[in-house]
């Protein structure tokens, strides 16, 4: 903390207050202005800045720092305040821009300030970032940010007196209690609190950085009690649902065993042996030592954040999500119904014209030099001034010309009524008005739009829709602006996205032709024709055309002459875009209608000099100005060189944006520095507006004797619920807003609710203003219903009656009428944002945001606040630039603050809050951010921020109920309950072995490799095929016996009968040899997967771990690999002296063995079967003789194997079916085994499929890792396999071996790719094993007798569940594609001599159909135990040997640990019995069981991966109750933190989880097995020994 508390002093006055700021002098006051400037415009160094600033404020500390001891207490909290005092002069120079003026009133930014005062520096988890995604990628990494845009002019200036360095500065309460904190934590005090991820080279917080001695030191009881007293000290709430620990307990007691541990929140599972869980209120079990205290403090908080849930049941199918009940206590409105407010009647006018047209053709005839329109240029020189007279020659030639001169196939091009774009730049508003007026002259309706830069500017394509649905097929454009459209390579305008087809027309001079003589254009009276369409995006991104008529247009022109008392000849500035709204109706319309000068000064001007429209006030002696908030505070910034200004002429100054409520702190501060000026305060007119309404309101100009401007201070809490409360027990949340004047005239106002049916709204109730006037816009072009709805709204009483018989137009503004029938606007329905119930303004929230200092981390004027649908709920997400020089640990810090800013002030929590590199985020055409692109891109996930926080633990308040158990219901109800339910008991089982005959009743197994080398010695049993697709190797049952017996006669001399001989073979003969080989001489055989010559480091230990846990006396191999066991690679992984006696079988000689061992009994071990499972337990099976042979006799009678058949195996030959099918099967049956090393297919994809062609084999067996390599490696060259003649209609059955739930998408995707090479859509299907018993179902091939009518046996068949029943234990069937439908594929057919029962995993007694149950096994081929367990033994004794608690008590089962259900289905088998299916839906270890119900990782999975294209891999654990989503990146690292938000809504909206931590890492971090199950315990431990490099990790609050 040192180096950081040196610049402590210093912000400790870090903004004046009012009261400071008047204790310095006005010549200190004028310097440090001139300092902010300075920086602001890089003339200066930061440091420079603050040394000159220091020593300027030197001698004036000590009375400041007396100024307000509630600041001192924890001066991060202090943020810019600087009080706007009448007349004074010294707050010169202000942070430029907009948002900062626009959304800045001091009010607010004191109440930010005690709002964060209330929050001591809270310890939140930092997400940790790989150092390559900390280098920012702006755009333009070395312009200064973003000089096109508007309001967020930023590089350009600095509020005075903000002295902006953050410093984490200790309480002074506990000082000691806060330094050994901070100590333990960083193990150093060389970075701030919060873990920094910037001083550490890793690039990883710091909590993951190597262990201290300073945590050596500490054990794990002293850190918890530290930890308890810590959080007794420090205020926190429930933001910090599990109490945020930052890897403190981990990191200092779990010190032995892992010296590096990811920073870890929750207190690490080394204390749970003293700790019990309990729940904070958040219902998220935390460590007990912390949570009470965290009970204690959420107790003990004045406000419950949360509604109380009331009681209900939760129906197990319906959960219903928390219904959030109203507040009692919520304040409602008690005023009368209001009236509808009237304006004054439109007057009438002497020759006033009949229509615009009109007007233009009286003043180009008889005033043709009066001006009419001066453009300017980038150095505000006028370039070129429009006189009255020329406007209406040349709108007549382009009329003329557009009429008469475009044609296509001799047919006009346009016809009067046409649609026309108008696409002109900011910067041309002569163009723009001679093409404007020359559209209306030929009858053309002109659609003005922005020019369109690239090919994909926000929002461009639905602006193309727009042009689309209204029949544009011509643009009239400038000369320059068509030369500066991209081009397609014939060098035609290109066509954006989403536009139709258009024609090009450049309307400059050489381009039209004079019109004849005799040609007029015809002047009209004012219609209800359409006379132009105005653009408007709505809050989703859509793009709407406003239709205005020939007489609204006019009658808002007289409406708005009358309103500002315009007059003939007046002179007017417009800073606004004269293409649309205010810009449009006053410096184009109404201007011409009275003959006015208009002035117009161009955006790109404004950006250079903000104050040239004051100068050219000045200069034009102008009587009105027509600005935004935004030119004001502009303009505030330069004012000091101009001394000699005068804004005296002004009689109005229109702000069209005083509909924003924060636009009243931009003209309050304007008009205390140009009072001075000549301003008259009387001048400044806010007026609201919308597009659909026209101008709404607007303060009359002084002279028309008008009641004074009100102003109002708001209760925020009082607005949220729509009320409007003047006065407020906390003063801090408050909103202070202008009027902006009297309703206009000959216009009907009334205010109604926003939603379901229209009723007016009472006199203190905020709800949508709507407008009955003949001068609102008419329709959206093209779109009836929603025009029914905006504009033909029929307001009605609480009686029901209608207010009036004219139909009302929506404003889209929210407001209410004031005293003296002011109106008063406190939103739009743009930015409201309804969360649970309570409505805010997206502006308020900014406001927020912006005035939590120090605002050195992100562009002031570059912030996006929206609402996104998550659960049923809206949730609030704020979106923020980022500069390039701020740290992270900076911007991390700034962000929990806004957090906790927004949550005092509004009472509402932010769901997600990001920060993107600079210029990142989507423009607005005039500047400002593209809202609905930036949301939309949010939810694609293509933002790409740099820094994310979620806290879906504050704002998610609707989740379901957590499920209690139900108390144990007795067996008897039980049985009787399924009665009366009419349900069966779910039992199942396969043919019953004993009436099938079976020639060969061997017991076993190496005696039928005997008598088969005598009785067929040249039958070839096996053909195993190397990468190139030819036979590496074959065995007939001669050669496979002679083989076998040179391996017995080694071992006999060297071993016991009995003995454990582990065979360490790659797949091929010769471990198949070595395997009978081992049961000739009468020792059992272990195989295990030799290690990887490229990985031994992993590989190599489990192979060790199973020679030792096996007992393995022996090792067989080969000499290549009995090299690497012994190499200097290995002896780095393992202790290579302690290997048993290894032999390799390569040269052994031709030897036979004296004889034979002859087992005593059918029970005594044949071999063990090692495997490790997806929970990362090694388990190893003891499988008997008499277990073996009927294993292979159960195969065989299900998959109809005779010595006749070919059967070609893609598996892995170590354990379970694969071990089985490879070694066993082709002995016992005499069928053909072809054999395919699933290794090869890494180099040669198609080995397995062409294999399959090439021998015509009718069953085949692989793994899912196979099928998706094919899948995978396949997918786009079925046509090229076509042409190599591989051909797959032979195959009646493909099965796949695994022990999991079947994956459907990955069969069915295979099933589809391959059906163009013959394969039949029927033939896939799945099979099921599991360690007790290794072949449960296998699908039967549809082959013998029955196999023409089709019906020796069923397709798989496969069912829909409800998911979320699932959860509760419960099956639910539904229709496919139904709401949280889970598709579910039947394991395959029960085998022979199978019996499966479906069991409750806790009372262990019998279930019905319709429950979801751990499936028991019972069958001669069970496994007769486990060997070893390695890892937990105690908990796997019962396994083999349980019996059901009720019912039938006698017979013996097997637990498999999977939980699945069996289903009786519609089909018969070969046998015309009824067809039992069985369903796996997943491992029982690996379920999560999270609010009391049980989820299954892979549905999770399936949601995640479905939710961005990026996200490759995916897999969850839980750790200490929190949900780990670890998602592998398939793209760049810039897109690593999109993933974060897109995790936490996906699975919040289909599993009503919470994700606690989201990591992401780089492709092929997930661990997977050989059968290509996912490991998720391993990657857990990973993840908390802090393995996984990871690009991301993401700690959501």
């Amino acid at each position: 903390m040192a180096e950081r508390t040196s610049s402590g002093l210093l912000t400790m006055m870090l903004e004046p207050t009012p009261a400071v700021a008047m204790t310095l002098p006005a010549e200190v006051r004028e310097k440090l202005a001139e300092l902010e400037l300075e920086l602001s415009e890089g003339d200066i160094t930061q440091k420079g800045y603050e040394k000159k600033r220091g020593k300027l404020l030197a001698p004036y500390i000590p009375q400041i720092q007396g100024v307000d001891p509630s600041l001192q207490i924890d001066n991060r909290i202090q943020s810019s305040s600087q009080a706007v005092l009448p007349g004074s002069k010294h707050n010169k120079s202000r942070a430029a821009n907009t948002r900062d003026e626009r959304f800045r009133s001091d009010l607010h930014t004191e109440a930010v300030q005690a709002a964060l005062a209330k929050y001591k520096e809270r310890k939140m988890p930092m997400p940790s970032k790989r150092r390559s995604v900390l280098v920012q990628s702006s755009v333009e990494a070395c312009t200064p940010p973003d000089t096109s845009s508007a309001s967020e002019d930023e590089g350009s200036l600095r509020r005075q007196g903000r002295l902006a360095t953050s410093t984490p500065y200790q309480g002074h309460g506990h000082p000691a209690v806060e330094h050994w904190f901070n100590r333990v934590i960083q193990g150093s005090s060389t970075s701030s609190s919060a873990s920094s991820t910037s001083s550490h080279p890793g690039g990883r917080s710091v909590t993951t950085t190597t262990n201290t001695t300073a945590h050596a030191a500490l054990n794990a009881n002293a850190a918890a009690t530290a930890l308890a007293d810590l959080m007794a000290h420090t205020q926190l709430d429930n933001h910090s649902a599990p109490p945020d620990v930052t890897g403190l307990s981990e990191r200092s007691s779990l010190h032995a065993e892992r010296p590096q541990v990811a920073s870890v929140r929750g207190v690490s599972r080394g204390h749970n042996h003293h700790t019990s869980v309990m729940e904070t209120a958040d219902g998220v079990p935390v460590n007990s030592r912390v949570s009470s205290k965290i009970q204690q403090l959420l107790n003990t908080l004045k406000r419950p954040k949360r509604p109380p849930l009331r009681e209900f049941f939760v129906d197990d199918f319906e959960e219903l999500l928390g219904v959030q009940h109203p507040d009692p206590n919520q304040p409602k409105p008690e005023g009368q119904q209001m009236s509808a407010l009237e304006g004054e009647p439109l007057g009438v006018v002497n020759k006033w014209p009949p229509s615009l047209p009109a007007a233009l053709q009286r003043w180009g005839t008889t005033q043709p030099k009066s001006p009419c329109l001066t453009g300017l240029d980038n150095s505000g020189k006028p370039v070129y001034t429009l006189t009255y007279g020329k406007l209406w020659t040349r709108s007549q030639k382009l009329a003329y010309t557009l009429l008469n001169k475009l044609s296509t196939r001799n047919e006009p091009l346009l016809m009067p009524g046409d649609r026309v774009a108008l696409v002109f730049p900011n910067n041309d508003p002569v163009m723009f008005m001679v093409a404007f007026y020359g559209c209306l002259l030929a009858e053309l309706v002109p659609v003005p739009i922005e020019v369109p830069l690239t090919r994909k500017d926000a929002g461009s394509q639905q602006i193309g829709f727009l042009l689309g649905s209204c029949g544009v097929t011509l643009a009239l454009t400038t000369d320059a602006c068509q030369k500066g459209l991209p081009k397609a390579q014939t060098g035609e305008v290109a066509t954006f996205k989403g536009w139709p087809r258009l024609l090009w027309f450049v309307t400059d001079g050489k381009h039209v032709v004079k019109p004849p003589k005799d040609w007029y254009p015809p002047i009209r009276e004012a219609s209800n024709d359409i006379a132009y369409i105005e653009y408007k995006t709505s809050k989703e991104g859509s793009t709407m055309g406003i239709t205005v008529s020939h007489s609204a247009m006019l009658d808002h022109c007289h409406a708005l002459t009358q309103a500002c008392g315009y007059t003939e000849a007046e002179t007017i500035t417009n800073v606004l875009d004269f293409k649309r709204e205010a810009g449009l109706w006053h410096g184009v319309l109404t201007s011409v209608m009275n003959r006015m000068h208009v002035i117009s000064i161009p955006y790109s001007l404004m950006k250079v000099n903000p104050l040239s429209w004051i100068q050219k006030v000045h200069t034009y002696k102008a009587r009105v100005a027509v600005v935004k908030s935004r030119d004001m505070h502009w303009s505030l910034l330069a004012q000091r060189d101009q001394r000699d200004i005068s804004l005296s002429s002004l009689r109005m100054l229109i702000v069209a944006d005083g509909a924003n409520p924060w636009s009243i702190s931009s003209c309050d501060a304007f008009l205390n520095v140009f009072q001075a000026r000549g301003l008259r305060p009387e001048v400044i007119c806010p007026c609201a507006s919308s597009s659909e309404a026209m101008t709404v309101a607007i303060r009359r100009p002084p002279e028309m004797g008008v009641p004074p401007p009100g102003k109002a201070v708001l209760s925020m809490g009082g607005l949220s619920h729509s009320v409007i409360r003047v006065d407020t027990e906390e003063k801090l949340s408050v909103l202070t807003v202008q009027d902006v004047g009297q309703v206009m005239p000959g216009a009907l106002v009334c205010v109604v609710r926003v939603e379901g049916t229209p009723y007016i709204c009472q006199t203190d109730e905020v709800g949508e203003i709507c407008v009955s006037s003949g001068s609102t816009g008419v329709a959206y072009y093209g779109l009836p219903g929603m025009t029914k709805n905006v504009f033909e709204t029929i307001p009605v009483l609480s009686s029901g009656l209608p207010i009036s018989d004219r139909p009302f137009t929506r404003t889209s503004l929210l407001g209410f009428v004031g005293p003296d029938s002011l109106v008063f606007v406190v939103g739009k329905m743009d930015g409201l944002m309804v969360v649970s119930g309570r409505r805010h303004n997206a502006d308020d929230v900014v406001a927020t945001a912006l005035a939590v200092e120090p605002m050195k981390f992100v562009y002031r004027g570059r912030i996006a606040v929206f609402s996104v649908s998550v659960l049923h709920d809206e949730r609030i997400v704020v979106v923020a630039e980022q500069r390039p020089d701020a740290s992270e640990e900076d911007s991390f810090q700034w962000m929990s603050r806004v957090l906790q800013a927004i949550d005092s002030i509004h009472q509402v929590g932010v769901y997600c809050l990001a920060l993107v590199p600079a210029n990142t985020l989507p423009k607005a055409p005039l500047g400002g951010i593209h809202i609905s692109e930036t949301k939309q891109r949010f939810l694609e996930g293509a933002l790409h921020p740099c820094n994310v926080l979620m806290c879906p633990h504050t704002c998610v308040t609707n989740l379901p109920k957590p499920r209690q158990k139900q108390p144990e219901v007795s067996p008897a109800s039980m049985i009787v309950g399924n009665l009366v339910a009419g349900k069966r008991i779910a039992q199942a089982c396969g043919r019953d072995v004993a009436q099938l005959e079976d020639n060969e009743q061997f017991l076993y197994i190496q005696d039928v490799l005997q008598w088969r080398a005598q009785a067929t010695p040249d039958h070839p049993l096996f053909l195993v095929l190397n990468a190139k697709g030819t036979v590496a190797s074959t065995a007939s049952c001669l050669q496979l016996h002679k083989r076998a017996e040179r391996v017995a006669a080694a071992l006999m001399g060297r071993l016991n009968t009995g003995d454990h001989v582990a065979l360490v073979y790659p797949p091929g003969i010769d471990l198949i040899a070595t395997f009978y080989g081992c049961l000739y001489a009468g020792c059992v055989p272990v195989t295990v997967r030799p290690p990887h010559p490229q990985n031994l480091a992993t590989t190599l230990p489990t192979v060790k771990m199973i020679v030792e846990v096996s007992k393995s006396v022996c090792i067989l191999t080969t000499q290549a690999i009995m090299k690497l066991l012994k190499s200097k690679e290995a002896a780095a992984a393992v202790d290579i002296k302690s290997w048993p006696m290894v032999l390799d079988t390569d040269d052994l000689p031709r030897k036979k063995s004296p004889q034979m061992y002859k087992p005593p009994t059918p029970e005594m071990l044949a071999y063990l079967d090692f495997s490790v499972s997806t929970t990362g337990i090694l388990a190893g099976v003891k499988m008997s003789h008499a277990a073996t042979s009927a294993l292979c006799r159960s195969i065989k009678l299900q998959c109809e194997l005779y010595p006749s058949r070919q059967i070609a195996i893609c598996l892995d030959p170590y354990c379970g079916l694969g071990f089985a099918l490879w070694c066993l099967c082709s002995v016992y049956s005499g069928h053909q085994s072809i054999l395919v090393p699933p290794l090869e297919l890494e180099s040669n994809a198609s080995l397995w499929l062409g294999a399959v062609s090439q021998y015509k084999v009718r069953v085949t067996f692989c793994s899912y890792s196979v099928m998706e390599m094919c899948t995978k490696g396949l997918g786009s060259q079925t046509e090229a396999l076509r042409l190599r003649n591989v051909n797959l209609s032979c195959v009646r059955t493909c099965m796949v071996v695994a022990e999991e739930r079947p994956r459907i998408a990955l069969t069915q995707s295979f099933s589809k790719i391959f059906k163009d090479l013959g394969l039949s859509p029927r033939a896939v299907s799945t099979t099921f094993g599991c360690r007790v018993n290794v072949a449960i179902c296998l699908q039967p091939n549809r082959l013998g007798k029955l196999a023409e009518q089709g019906t020796a046996g069923p397709d798989p068949t496969t069912v829909y569940v409800d998911m979320r029943a699932l959860r509760h234990d419960r099956v639910r069937l539904v229709e496919r594609g139904s709401p949280h439908s889970l598709p579910l594929m039947e394991s395959g057919k029960i085998l022979p001599g199978v019996k499966v029962i479906i069991a409750n995993t806790e009372t262990k007694g019998p279930l019905g159909d319709s429950h979801l149950g751990e499936i028991w096994v019972s069958s001669p081929h069970n496994a007769t135990g486990y060997y070893t367990v390695y890892g937990e033994e105690a908990l796997h004794a019962d396994h083999f040997n349980t019996k059901l608690s009720f019912g039938d008590t006698q017979s013996v089962w097997a637990r498999t640990g999977y939980l699945g259900f069996l289903r009786r289905t519609e089909l018969t088998d070969a046998s015309g019995e009824r067809h039992d299916a069985l369903y796996v839906v997943g491992s029982l270890d690996e379920t999560l069981e999270l609010r009391g119900m049980r989820y299954h990782p892979i549905d999770i999975e399936t949601s995640v991966i479905r939710s961005h294209k990026s996200i490759a891999e995916c897999a969850v654990f839980t750790w200490t109750n929190l949900l780990v989503v670890v998602v592998e990146l398939e793209g760049s690292e810039q897109e690593a933190l999109d993933l974060v938000a897109l995790v936490t809504n996906v699975v919040l909206e289909e599993h009503y989880l919470i994700v606690g931590v989201v990591v992401v890492v780089d492709p092929g971090v997930i661990p997977i097995n050989s059968r290509g199950e996912k490991q998720r315990m391993h990657l857990r431990d990973g993840f908390l020994a802090d393995q996984l490099d990871p690009i991301y990790v993401a700690y959501n609050m």
